[in-house]
């Protein structure tokens, strides 16, 4: 404990810091609280809790009479998030959440013309939405395959490959570990599952709004992404990449009213499917959600959050950077890569988990909290996420803070 006291450091870029400053403004939470818990639930812009206020008086005042607005603004959220991920518009369904996008290609996916013999491949440290819809598969006999990873959630492609042969239809993988924070280089993953003839499955969640994912030059077959975490939406809406190629491999599954061309003459006589990925969306709309997504996800692409040297992911990893070197200064012992941070690789996040020798983290996590201090647990060890918005300043109150309460300081 006899470590120097932490002393910020200023070395973002002239233009990570125009963005921090400008995404910064929006976030209200940021006046009284440092939040570190992006990985878990994240804070709504002001315009896009503007945004919801204004759903709410239209839906109190006119019942449906803006109904039509309301659609034309999904319309806009899918446009965004082709934009986002560089696809086209028929490749975007709103869902509700990943867990739902899952499900959806994990039902639907042609198992039967495989015949008897199919597996599928899954790693062992998944949050568990992207790991039971998997397991389900079981009951059709489906073989699912699951790759070990240690507890530094490093994930070695060549785990990957070991446990695929000419059974293996599908991989399902989560882009950055929850809990871990590591994240996988989606082309080099995309290039081995389709070299050994499979399709790929990626949980997107941890990582969207941060760091840029070309589906264009990436051809990966299905993604999905919850809002409610890095891009800064409530919870409730999300989105679901169907490539158009494998679109037609899929079965109708899920459908309702709004899967249907001319959904809304409200007959089934004549019923012809959408010829595109919003046949998924099925029924009535989270309209709330998904105008509060739309302007988080807008604000995000403004800052170009989907550029190839995105300043929203320069600037979480600086701050994320900045918030490691803070924990060991303080005794903490860190789990994150150090081969990929001493050379700046791909593999690192916004995630930084570590721990406290000798002292519970839970008890840790209240004290921070009673301080507005906002992080999680996870796996018996303290979760911090960092995003764009969050300043040296809450890094510093966050290290000052910690140091406190490990040499027992009021």
């Amino acid at each position: 404990m006899n470590d120097p006291p932490f002393t910020p450091v200023t070395h973002f870029s002239q233009q990570t810091a125009m963005v921090r400053e400008k995404l910064r403004a929006e976030m209200t939470v940021a006046q009284e609280w440092s939040y570190f818990d992006h990985a878990a639930v994240s804070p709504i812009p002001r315009i896009s809790s503007d945004a919801m206020r204004e759903f709410l008086e239209q839906a109190q005042l006119a019942g449906d009479f803006f109904w039509p607005e309301w659609a034309a603004r999904a319309a806009k959220l899918r446009s965004q998030a082709a934009k986002l991920l560089h696809c086209e518009c028929e490749e975007i369904a709103l869902v509700p959440n990943t867990t739902f996008g899952i499900n959806i290609v994990a039902s639907c996916f042609p198992w039967q013309q495989f015949g008897k013999e199919s597996s599928v491949v899954v790693l062992e440290n998944e949050f568990s939405s992207n790991l039971l819809p998997w397991m389900e598969l079981r009951k059709q006999g489906i073989d699912v395959r699951v790759v070990p990873v240690d507890e530094s959630g490093i994930v070695q492609l060549d785990a990957i490959r070991a446990k695929m042969d000419s059974t293996t239809r599908l991989v399902s993988a989560s882009w950055v570990g929850y809990a871990s924070g590591y994240r996988l280089d989606l082309a080099k993953l995309c290039d081995m599952v389709h070299e050994c003839g499979s399709q790929l499955f990626v949980d997107a969640i941890q990582g969207l709004g941060v760091f840029p994912c070309d589906l264009s030059s990436t051809p990966i077959d299905y993604l999905a992404a919850d809002g409610h975490k890095w891009l800064l939406g409530p919870e409730g809406a999300g989105i679901l990449f169907i490539r158009r190629s494998r679109l037609e491999g899929l079965s109708p599954g899920m459908v309702g009213w709004g899967s249907i061309k001319a959904s809304h003459h409200f007959q089934t006589s004549n019923m012809q499917l959408k010829e595109d990925a919003s046949r998924y969306e099925g029924g009535s709309a989270n309209h709330i959600g998904q105008i509060g997504l739309e302007r988080s996800m807008s604000l995000l692409l403004e800052l170009g959050c989907h550029h190839q040297e995105s300043p929203i992911s320069a600037a979480v990893l600086e701050t994320a950077e900045l918030l490691q070197d803070s924990l060991r200064r303080v005794g903490a012992t860190v789990y994150r890569d150090e081969t990929s941070a001493k050379l700046k690789s791909s593999h690192l996040s916004g995630i930084v988990s570590f721990s406290l020798p000798n002292h519970d983290p839970n008890r840790i996590r209240m004290e921070l909290i009673r301080n507005k201090v906002v992080l999680s647990v996870r796996h018996g060890r303290l979760r911090a996420a960092v995003h764009a918005y969050n300043s040296d300043q809450d890094v510093e109150r966050f290290s000052s803070l910690l140091l406190s309460l490990l040499s027992g300081s009021p």
